[in-house]
């Protein structure tokens, strides 16, 4: 395997990475703490 194949290998698992990455983040584990900054916190 030379350089330009193991340069294309690690941008693809860096893509694939960083789309999981998004997905994850959209599925809404995190509406709870979305919503923190506007429920309580009022005295």
């Amino acid at each position: 395997m030379g350089i330009n194949e193991l340069r294309v290998a690690v941008t693809l698992v860096s893509l694939a990475v960083f789309i999981g990455i998004v997905v994850w983040a959209w599925r809404g584990r995190f509406d709870a703490a979305s919503r923190l900054p506007f429920e309580g916190g009022e005295q």
